[in-house]
Parts: structure tokens; sequence; C-alpha cells
């Protein structure tokens, strides 16, 4: 920008001083051209009055510089300085004028030499014609005096360049000392105000645009930051441009700087995004299950980057590792007695079963069958608490009154296996539904009785808390490995499928514990040992 003003600034001293130039030489060459004209007039009358008295003969004795022409009344030539004969000169200007008016001047560039000349012609009393001329070069070399005026245009020529110079810094100097972050603080000229001003409100904007792109950015961050999803930005190079917690705890990589991926996988989805098609994948990373999805990233039509997620699939996994374990589950549970119930009635519709074999034949398609109906009431029964339909609304529901009629409804068969009912504690209210939380309490004491031993005992204890009120079953019996305690709860899981069968349960009994304790917003628990008992806590809020 110096430079340009520099320039701009000496170019218009430099015109300015060349039109002063070309004026004052011009108004120089007319002054002297009009000095010449004069000599020649003064000259020319010497000449006229020296021919008048002594006539032709003076004109041959006379010695001068200037070209002498004699002209008669009609323009001919009479004598010339330079030349025995010349065309008729009445018709040229200078002749013509001085034959009507008495004198008569011109400037004239000679066709045959190829120079300017001054002509001066002067009637004489007889009308005869006398005319001196020169060449306008003598006029200028009048100029040569004047040749320290071009030493002045030198000199202020070259003050008008370092005073362009000086103006340029100093023009430039405060615009390149503004402060950009304080510009009213800043010491300029007047001019510059309005820049400041506008510089100020420039600053003012783009201050609250960055301190809303770092919100922005700060709540974007929080919030991919507080998913459970794993989020990653790429760019058109798979440098690694932004990552969540989650994603970089899925990918250690990404804990560093301008990391890159490093994760086969990872790779080959981003590959798949950046080549502009959407990629899909599950993967195991860190224990769990994950849908690994890569969308590219266009700007105008342009892919510009891709963007990577990933969900955790871990429960739907589970839970379709569940539903397929309880499909293939029901099936068995469901064919093993319908098979020994079809192959009894075979027997029997065959009549080849012993009239002593037929009332042993029935009782066991009898048990059968209600081994089958349990198993389907137990199947129903977990459907609703799936479905949580058409339940009954919540009651209060004291557990200690509870708990005494299911060890009362319990009692035959802890005789029969030779176990010690017991109830301890005092009573405690919760919110629940009652035939839930009866069925729940049941299917516990009725497997601390079944896989007990002989002479043990069963004892339940109710103990309202402060804000809940805990219900705990504790039995002597044969425990539960350390390995199965994390799946006892699953539906048809059995730690020893023989001794299951041969006690008639369904596998569903633990399961209706755990979906109730979740209806019901309960904690469950279970510490066993095996060979010394099982302990099974509830803790019911009161609220």
């Amino acid at each position: 920008m110096t430079k340009k003003i520099f320039i701009y600034s000496f170019l218009v001293g430099f015109s300015a001083l060349l039109l002063c130039a070309a004026l004052f030489f011009g108004l120089q060459y007319r002054q002297n051209l009009e000095e010449a004209f004069a000599t020649l007039e003064q000259e020319t009358r010497y000449v006229a009055q020296g021919l008048e008295k002594s006539g032709a003969s003076y004109l041959e004795e006379l010695e001068s510089d200037k070209r002498i022409t004699w002209l008669d009344r009609e323009g001919k030539l009479r004598y010339d300085s330079q030349s025995a004969q010349l065309p008729n000169q009445k018709l040229l200007e200078e002749v013509q004028t001085a034959l009507e008016t008495g004198s008569g001047r011109a400037a004239r560039r000679s066709a045959s030499r190829g120079v300017t000349n001054l002509y001066y012609a002067l009637r004489l009393e007889n009308g005869e014609i006398v005319r001196l001329s020169m060449p306008v070069s003598a006029a200028r070399a009048a100029l040569i005096t004047i040749s320290p005026v071009a030493w002045v245009f030198v000199l202020v020529l070259s003050l008008a360049g370092a005073l362009s110079f000086r103006a340029a810094r100093q023009i430039v100097r405060p615009i390149n000392e503004l402060d950009l972050d304080q510009p009213e603080r800043s010491n300029v000229y007047t001019e510059l105000s309005p820049l400041i001003s506008r510089l100020r409100e420039q600053r003012l904007t783009i201050d609250e645009q960055m301190e809303d792109l770092h919100r922005q950015q700060k709540e974007f961050t929080a919030l991919t930051d507080s998913m459970s999803e794993g989020f990653l930005l790429l760019d058109r190079d798979e440098k690694v441009r932004s990552a969540n917690a989650c994603a970089r705890e899925l990918l250690p990589e990404l804990a560093r700087e301008g990391a890159e991926l490093r994760d086969a996988q990872t790779r080959e989805a981003a590959k798949l995004a950046l080549a502009g098609s959407h990629g899909e994948s599950e993967l195991q990373k860190n224990g769990r299950s994950w849908q690994l999805m890569a969308s590219p990233v266009r700007s105008r039509g342009i892919i510009v980057g891709a963007v990577l997620l990933w969900l955790d699939v871990t429960e739907r996994t589970q839970r379709e590792r569940l539903r397929q374990e309880f499909s293939a589950n029901v099936s068995h549970e469901l064919k093993t007695p319908l098979t020994s119930i079809s192959g009894f009635a075979e027997l029997m519709a065959q009549g080849t079963v012993p009239p002593d074999k037929v009332a042993e034949f029935s009782g066991d398609i009898h048990r059968e069958a209600q081994r089958l109906i349990a198993l389907i009431e137990d199947i129903i029964k977990l459907s609703k608490l799936d479905e949580k339909a058409s339940l009954p609304a919540k009651e209060p529901v004291e557990l200690y009154a509870l708990s005494r009629d299911v060890l009362d409804s319990l009692s035959g068969l802890a005789r029969k296996q030779e176990i010690r009912l017991s109830l301890e504690g005092e009573p405690g209210e919760v919110p629940g539904i009652w035939g839930m939380l009866h069925e729940m309490v049941y299917n516990l004491c009725d497997n601390a009785i079944k896989y007990n031993r002989p002479g043990g005992s069963v004892t339940v204890t109710v103990r309202p808390l402060a804000a809940a009120v805990e219900l705990r079953v504790s039995d002597t019996g044969i425990g539960i490995p350390q390995a199965e305690q994390d799946r006892v709860f699953e539906r048809f899981y059995r730690v020893d499928k023989s001794h299951s069968r041969q006690i008639g349960g369904t596998g569903l009994g633990l399961s209706i514990v755990k979906h109730g304790a979740i209806l019901h917003n309960a904690g469950l628990s279970l510490h066993s040992t095996p060979g010394r008992g099982t302990v099974v806590t509830l803790e019911f809020p009161k609220q």
C-alpha cells in the first residue's frame, strides 16, 4: 500500500510540475518568439530606410545574418540575399498584409529546406516591399538561456519524490500500527475514525460469534461425551477431528492428538463411508456387543469426511440369545412330558398295558400333564410380567403375614422332605401386587425346600429398614457354585438338570422372582456357598 500511495503522490506531483514546466516553457517560447519578431521588425525598418536613401547599392554592401528580399508592387523579386530567382511572393501572407496595412509577419515552414522561418515584410513609400526572414531555430536558441530552470525542474522533481515517500509512510504507519484487538486505543488521524468504528463493531461481532461458537462447541462436547454411544468424526484424509469419551474408550489410540485409526474393522468402515457408501457391522469391544455404523459427510455434494457411530447392542444381543435359548428350552420342556404322555397313551390305546398297570400309567399321564400345566402357567406369568399388561394395581402388602401364608402352604412339602421352616423378624408393609409378591416368596421357599438336604432348614426373615423392607430367604441346602450364580435367574436355567427334573421344577421360578423384583423396583441379591446353603435377599422400597 505504501508503494501505491508513493506512486500516486509522485505522479500527481510530477504531472503538476510537468504542466507548470510546459506552461512556463510555452510562455517563454512565446516571449522569445515575440522578441525575435521585434528584432526582425527593427532590422527590417533599418534596411527599408537604407534602401530608400541609397537604393540597391545599399543592399549589396549590407552584411546581415538575416535573409533580405526586395519585391516590387506586384510581388516580383527585385533582390534576394540568398537566391537569384523566386516565384511571385504577392500571395504570401506577410506580403499581402504589408501591401494592405504597411507591415506583415508570418511563421512558415519551408518545404524545400524543411525548416520553419519567421518573416517580417514592410511596405516602402513607393509601394514596394522589403522583407527579412530568419529560421525559428534562432528563437529556440534563446531558450538555452533558461537552462538553469531545467536544474530547478530536476531538484523539484527529487523533492516531490522524497515528500511523496514521506507522506506515504506517514499515511500508512498509523494503519500498520492499528491494534486490531482494541482499535479505539490507537493514535490515528481523523480520517481513519470511520475505519476505527467499523473495526470496533466487527471485533465486537467476531467476539460474539466466537463466544457463540465456543458455547456450541462446549455443548456439543458435553452432549457427545454424555452419550453412551461412541461418536467419531473423520476428515477426508481419515484424520480424527472429533471423538467423544465412549469412542476414546473403545479405541485407545484416539487418546493421542492427531491419532490415526489402527482398528482394522473401523478403518474398513471409514474407507467405505469416504467412498460414498453407508456401512454397518457388529464387533465385540470391552466385553460388549457394538453395532458400528459409518456414513459419509457431504458439503455441496462433495464428500468432506465421515461420521462413525457405535451403538451398544449388548442388551439386544443378550435378549436375542435369551429368546433363542427360551424357544429351545420351551420346545424341550414341552416335548419331554408330551412324549411321555403320548407314549403311555399309545400303549394303553393298543391294549398292551396289563390291567394292574393301567392305574400306574394313568398316574404317570396325570403327573406329566400337571407338569405341562405348571410350565404353561409359569410361561403365562412371565409373559404378563414382560408385557406389564393386565396386572392389578399396587396396594399396601404386609410381607410378614404374606410370608407366614407361604410357609403354611409349604409345610406339607417341608415335612415330607424333613425340612424345618421358620419365620423371623417383624411386620413390614410395602406397595405391591399381593399375588405377585406371594408367587415370588413361594418360589424362593419352594426352591429352598427342594434343593435342601434332609434335616435342613429354611428361614424367612422380614426386617423393616429406614426406606425399605428387607425379605431374606436362607437355607442349608446344597448351595450354588460361584460360576453358576449369575445365571440362576435366567429362564429354564438349572444348575443340576437331573436333580431338577426329579423334583419336578420348571426352571422358571427364579426368573419369575427376578421379573417380579423389577416390577416392584426391588433390589435382588444372591449369596451361596456349595454344601452350606443359599441366601436370597429382596429389598422392597417403602414408597
